[in-house]
């Protein structure tokens, strides 16, 4: 009887993987005993009363979670629609039409992610203000679409670059206009890009909460708002409630991304 031999390695990925996943999922798990914990605190590892009475005080009438949520999913949506007017022209033009700076013009996108949030979004309350779009829903609209634009002009451009092009030559021979070519060829077939790209963008938005603090607030509330006030005033329970909605459609959309968001797509971002 042969004695089976002990492999370190084992040992070693296993504490890898141990690791990974208390990083992964320990911090969902602490979300979720905060959102029904009515009564929690040091030493105790675990909550000492379980509960739903802060669900119900975020969703009552005064709760405004409710309010926050619809205004964050409208601004979302209006950002992803600015969002694609932008990056679909674009994204066609940089990958079909031989640009002379077209590797400057993508880079350009990625100006708005390359500077410290703080001091850009202080001018631009300023700016607003004189103008009076401060505390309304297109500044913070504008505010989003600025950050959005990277994902949807880079990835719309990879989106059309993925399409053959001889597909829309072959329409073109047989009497098709270019816009009617570009209606009933590429835009289809590009179509899971720009979903994609749209998911991102709705993302980005959502999730949103310098900009919307110093281009909205008060007057335009939203969850990571909400999210916001409730942590900074210790009240966990809401908090962890409120990052709980935020959590539901991101891990929807994100399997909408991996869905639509295909190989072929990612290998042409950047060219």
């Amino acid at each position: 009887m042969s004695l089976l031999k002990f492999d370190p390695w084992w040992l070693l990925r296993g504490a890898v993987l141990g690791l990974l996943a208390f990083a992964i999922f320990g911090p969902i798990a602490n979300l979720l005993l905060w959102a029904v914990a009515e009564r929690w605190y040091f030493p105790h590892m675990l909550p000492l009363e379980y509960g739903f009475s802060f669900w119900a005080r975020v969703f009552a009438p005064r709760g405004n979670a409710m309010v926050s949520l619809l205004n964050s999913v409208m601004i979302a949506v209006l950002t992803v629609g600015m969002a694609l007017l932008v990056a679909i022209p674009a994204g066609y033009a940089l990958a079909r039409c031989k640009l002379p700076l077209r590797g400057l013009i993508l880079i350009a996108f990625l100006i708005p992610q390359a500077f410290p949030n703080l001091p850009v979004y202080v001018n631009i309350a300023q700016l607003f203000y004189q103008v009076g779009l401060n505390g309304t829903v297109p500044g913070v609209v504008i505010v989003h679409v600025t950050h959005g634009l990277v994902y949807a002009v880079w990835i719309a451009t990879a989106a059309f670059s993925a399409v053959d092009r001889e597909l829309e030559e072959a329409a073109r021979s047989i009497g098709a206009s270019g816009l009617r070519a570009f209606a009933d060829i590429t835009l289809p077939l590009a179509a899971p890009g720009l979903m994609a790209s749209a998911v991102f963008v709705f993302l980005e938005s959502l999730d949103e909460f310098t900009g919307t603090y110093f281009v909205g607030a008060p007057d335009v509330s939203t969850l990571p708002l909400l999210l916001y006030t409730a942590g900074a005033g210790g009240n966990y329970q809401v908090a962890s409630i409120t990052a709980l909605l935020l959590l539901i459609p991101s891990i929807g959309f994100m399997l909408v991304v991996e869905r639509f968001l295909k190989a072929d797509v990612l290998s042409r971002v950047g060219r």
